[in-house]
């Protein structure tokens, strides 16, 4: 039985279900998108072809920093409406193009990255003033979003956990986004361990995360693991999925009780935060990648990775406050 819903959100609305997907040229229209531009990827083209019929320019996102990519569609988009459809490199890109030139922007996500919830972009290389945007509609199919083979669905599956875990400690953490963020934590622990986890529920709670960590913000994991990606190329899944269980264990003296709340959302009886950790590594375990060195970090690059991180804008907003470089080269480490 589909678990559908409508959701208005201030100005958002957020469509969610099974079958949703053929919705949405009905919903950009109702919504003001007549002759917008999309943005995606040929692959992501090729599982919503009506959206690229019905749009008035078809840009193909490439690869790359979310600056570049784009900067690469800025001018073919022409003052339309911009719609993405794509994943979170997608969706963020179209997030930027639409915040420097004051643009409606919709969002179609086929992964379960929390960038179609939250208002947190760059901007694209070579442009200022731009402003941060939050997509006006998101239609969220689970069948398209959660349609990858089963370890590259838990290590993106493992990335909105990530988004969960970080919300409830972070200085504008609110009961709201944390109940958001708990049931995620709940519908992510029952779910992914099973070979066939209902990909509803997954998504859902995709899509809770992405909603608790656009209303708080990012802290040390968030900082950590973006500064790693970005300065190792890695896949920013799976260095999420590894760095998780090694950030929350730093966690657990700094934000005991948040730390604790998230054990027990992941079924630990008592709600102990110190089987945190230990809860999340066995969930990362069914990516099938366990360590960074296994996605290719290179232990040389870890004080260039550390001392860059410092310079992360979100890392103060870590409870006790921003750990040292020598405790981020230690968290490195620790996860090789």
């Amino acid at each position: 039985m589909s678990r559908g819903f409508t959701w208005i959100d201030g100005e958002r609305l957020v469509r969610f279900g099974g079958a949703t997907l053929a919705d949405a040229p009905g919903l950009l229209a109702q919504r003001g998108f007549e002759g917008y531009a999309l943005l995606t990827t040929e692959r992501a083209e090729a599982s919503a072809p009506r959206l690229a019929q019905g749009a008035a320019a078809v840009l193909y996102v490439p690869p790359g920093s979310v600056p570049d990519a784009a900067a690469a569609v800025l001018d073919g988009v022409q003052d339309r409406p911009v719609v993405a459809l794509g994943g979170g490199r997608v969706i963020d890109a179209a997030k930027a193009v639409a915040g420097v030139e004051n643009l409606a922007c919709a969002v179609v996500p086929t992964t379960l990255a929390g960038s179609p919830m939250t208002p947190f972009h760059r901007l694209p290389a070579g442009t200022r003033g731009g402003q941060l945007v939050r997509p006006s509609l998101v239609v969220w199919d689970p069948e398209l979003a959660a349609s990858m083979e089963r370890a590259h669905l838990v290590a993106t599956a493992m990335n909105a956990l990530a988004h969960a875990f970080e919300s409830l400690y972070v200085p504008h953490a609110n009961p709201v986004a944390e109940m958001a963020a708990l049931r995620a934590a709940e519908l992510f622990g029952k779910q992914l361990p099973h070979e066939s986890p209902d990909i509803e529920q997954v998504a859902l709670a995709a899509l809770l995360a992405g909603y608790a960590v656009g209303a708080t913000g990012f802290a040390i994991h968030h900082a950590l693991c973006q500064t790693t990606v970005r300065v190792a190329s890695l896949a920013h899944a799976q260095v999420n999925a590894v760095m998780l269980p090694h950030t929350s264990g730093l966690m657990v003296a700094r934000a005991p009780v948040a730390v604790g709340r998230f054990a027990g959302a992941l079924g630990d009886p008592n709600g102990d935060p110190v089987n945190a950790p230990g809860r999340i590594a066995r969930l990362t375990a069914e990516t099938g990648v366990e360590g960074l060195g296994e996605l290719g970090l290179d232990p040389a690059s870890i004080p260039q990775i550390a001392s860059a991180a410092l310079g992360h804008p979100a890392l103060g907003n870590t409870p006790g406050g921003a750990p040292s470089e020598a405790e981020l080269a230690e968290l490195l480490r620790a996860a090789l």
